[in-house]
């Protein structure tokens, strides 16, 4: 059975080889099992379920409430001259009926359909006097009441499994939490052996927080340097989709709004032109988005903090899918989170609690000097090991901010919460240490205050930092409900007894990193030609220009330069179907190129040796280079010296490297270390005790009395002995 479905994927979808777990996934629904797939936006799923059913003797049943995503692959499915049908509430008397009479005559071998169409009774009445072979759920994770999008109608469906006894049952998500995970498999009868959880990692996201300042600037900034690209602007409201929809188009970008306030046929018309590429940028809520199959998004901006994590998470998933470089920016200020908590207080209150728990975990991620998929794939129940994922913002900023002395400022800040009674928020403390006239600071009589105008030193965003790091250092803690401010016993140290504070000053205005190495390996020039042919066969053939060939399969064009039909039908995503219907239209604008330039055919060799010709020698990751000059003799100081990194990176890195169970030489670190004979001992011990995993377990034992630079270098020396 696998054979014939390597001979599916290769013909029909033009794909050489499955992505990680498919194969394995094919071959547990093919057996008959049951099966759970857990599996990223872009991750492949659809293929785990639409090669299965062109292999069974029988109907596919695919049930999705995302009815542009069953348009959509309906639509795929054609292209690929692959029988499929849908059923839902956007088709018209003569489509429906034409739809029924295929399913009925069994020329279909795959029918989609949304829930509320499914549980009709004509519909119940058709496919009872079929063969349903499988059984696919898609979007699973609408069965949980844990889940972010909960819908009732699916918990329906485990009953609906009794109508079709002998067909087997698959369950596929994006997200998931593990509690969510458990739910779905319970719901549905699953055995645990028969679930394919997927990373959750996708590795070709580019992810990035900057602080909000000028937001609409900020965003302008952005956007000037992806002119031609393809992205989304995600805001919390629809005023603010249609002001920063109006901006944008002032200053000439090709942009529409989307929210659910537009007349039906406007948002439909602004989906359209935005999927066949007629305009560049869609500013949206979040109504926009699900069930979009537009593979060369290339950026998703939040301009607003999102709710939660899963919601975020689904959302940076739409850009990137073709497998190409994508980047997903969020602009925020802690002033959304209170915009956040205001709706959250119209909730029940069990409903309170759990959605200030997502709000308190995006808050986390957005919050974060750590590697930003370390606090995204651990919401789902992963652990990220890499040392850097050279993928975000943390990871690229190597070089930090050294820490500085703030304890004037952390007085300043918590006199003020405490002279304004601790029922305010950051936004409205920083106001009147930066003397604003806000109307708010005025009716409060605060700009009667002390502390009214002491803070002018620091700019608004600069204050923002400051408050985040003396939250995190539990100087203050803030209600949930409302987000007020109110000081700690540890603030009260800083404030009566003097205690020092440490952190860092960030720049007076805010900056976007530019991610490395984003230069495309392929012709840039060829590209764009194919993309210009793609557009005039999409418009001809009234079709997404994905539908055609998605951007990852044009650039594989680009840098293959295939000028043989044997040589196009090696590239990635040209089936026998795709070859046929437009194989032949862009060979001639290849072979027109190549003359022209008297470029060679890359792909006529056979490709295991084209691979082994073109495959580059291995990079060393940075922490390699570090550990390599410290064994030949390089001290850290002046490691850190000649990269021009803080001492704590050197050993961060040397850490990295003997986590791997690399030697190194103990002597040189301990000689790094402040601490006395007397205390190294102590924390030794307490390493022994506790471990030396992680370091806020041994700060605590040792009542904060060492440092973390301090544990750093003793838990390197450690797990050196």
């Amino acid at each position: 059975m696998l054979e014939q479905a390597r001979l599916v994927l290769k013909d029909t979808f033009g794909y050489d080889s499955f992505r990680p777990l498919q194969e394995e996934i094919i071959a547990n629904v093919t057996a008959g099992n049951d099966t759970l797939v857990i599996m990223p936006t872009g991750g492949g799923k659809s293929i785990c379920y639409q090669v299965p059913a062109l292999l069974f003797d029988g109907l596919t049943l695919v049930v999705s409430p995302l009815i542009s995503l069953m348009m959509d692959q309906v639509e795929q499915l054609k292209a690929l001259d692959v029988p499929a049908a849908v059923l839902n509430s956007s088709l018209s008397a003569v489509e429906y009926e034409r739809n029924v009479a295929m399913v009925l005559q069994g020329s279909a071998k795959m029918l989609y359909v949304a829930p509320e169409t499914l549980f009709r009774q004509r519909t119940l009445d058709i496919l009872s006097s079929l063969r349903v072979a499988c059984l696919t759920i898609d979007e699973a994770h609408c069965i949980s009441e844990w889940g972010h999008d909960f819908r009732p109608e699916y918990r329906r469906l485990a009953k609906l499994r009794g109508r079709f006894p002998q067909a087997v049952c698959m369950a596929l998500t994006a997200t998931a939490t593990p509690r969510v995970q458990e739910d779905i498999k319970e719901s549905l009868g699953f055995s645990a052996s028969n679930e394919f959880i997927a990373s959750f990692d996708r590795a070709n996201l580019f992810l990035q927080v900057a602080d909000k300042g000028a937001a609409t600037r900020q965003t302008l900034d952005f956007l000037r340097e992806r002119r031609d690209q393809s992205g989304i602007i995600y805001c919390f409201s629809r005023r603010q989709v249609e002001e920063l929809a109006e901006d944008l188009s002032a200053a000439g970008f090709s942009v529409r709004p989307y929210h659910a306030g537009l007349g039906d046929d406007e948002r439909r018309s602004n989906q359209e032109m935005f999927i066949r590429d007629e305009i560049q940028i869609v500013v949206a809520t979040i109504a926009f988005g699900m069930g979009i199959n537009k593979p060369n998004v290339r950026f998703v901006v939040h301009y607003d903090l999102p709710k939660n994590i899963e919601g975020y998470y689904q959302e940076i998933g739409r850009a990137g899918r073709d497998g190409l470089r994508a980047e997903c920016l969020l602009l925020y200020t802690p002033a959304d989170a209170q915009k956040i908590r205001y709706f959250i207080a119209q909730k029940e209150e069990d409903e309170q609690r759990v959605a200030n728990l997502h709000l308190a975990a995006m808050m986390n991620y957005a919050e974060t000097g750590l590697c930003r998929r370390q606090p995204l794939l651990q919401h789902f129940g992963e652990s990220y090991d890499k040392e850097s994922c050279d993928m975000c913002d943390n990871c690229l900023s190597e070089e930090r901010a050294d820490l500085v002395d703030l304890s004037e400022a952390a007085q300043k800040f918590l006199s003020c919460v405490k002279r304004c009674r601790e029922k305010f928020g950051a936004a409205h403390i920083i106001d009147v240490l930066r003397g604003s006239n806000a109307k708010k600071v005025l009716d409060f009589r605060h700009h009667l205050l002390s502390t009214y105008g002491i803070g002018k030193e620091y700019s608004k965003r600069q204050w923002q930092h400051l408050a985040r790091q003396f939250l995190q250092q539990g100087l203050l803690q803030q209600d949930l409900a409302y987000g007020a401010l109110q000081v700690t016993r540890k603030g009260y140290e800083v404030l009566l007894n003097g205690a020092s504070v440490m952190g860092q000053l960030e720049a007076a205005e805010p900056t976007i990193a530019r991610p490395k190495g984003a230069t495309p390996d392929y012709d840039p020039a060829l590209f764009e030609l194919l993309r210009d042919l793609r557009k005039v066969m999409a418009r001809r053939d009234r079709v997404p220009p994905y539908i055609i060939f998605n951007d990852k399969t044009l650039a594989e064009m680009a840098a293959g330069f295939p000028q043989s039909p044997e040589s196009m039908q090696r590239v990635g995503g040209v089936g026998q179907a795709k070859w046929r219907r437009y194989g032949e239209a862009f060979l001639t604008q290849i072979r027109r190129y190549c003359e022209e330039r008297g470029i060679e055919d890359r792909l006529a060799a056979p490709r295991p040796e084209r691979r082994r010709e073109r495959r580059a020698a291995p990079k060393k990751r940075r922490h390699h280079l570090i550990a390599e000059a410290y064994l030949a003799g390089v001290a850290p100081r002046q490691l850190a010296a000649d990269n021009n990194i803080r001492i704590d990176t050197v050993i961060n890195h040397l850490y990295a490297y003997a986590a791997e169970g690399n030697r190194l030489p103990a002597d040189g670190i301990l000689a790094l270390s402040q601490l006395s004979a007397e205390e190294q001992a102590s924390v030794m011990d307490v390493f022994e005790r506790l471990g030396a995993d992680l370091l806020r377990p041994a700060f605590e034992e040792l009542g904060e009395s060492v440092s973390y630079h301090e544990l750093r270098i003793m838990q390197l020396y450690f797990v050196l002995q």
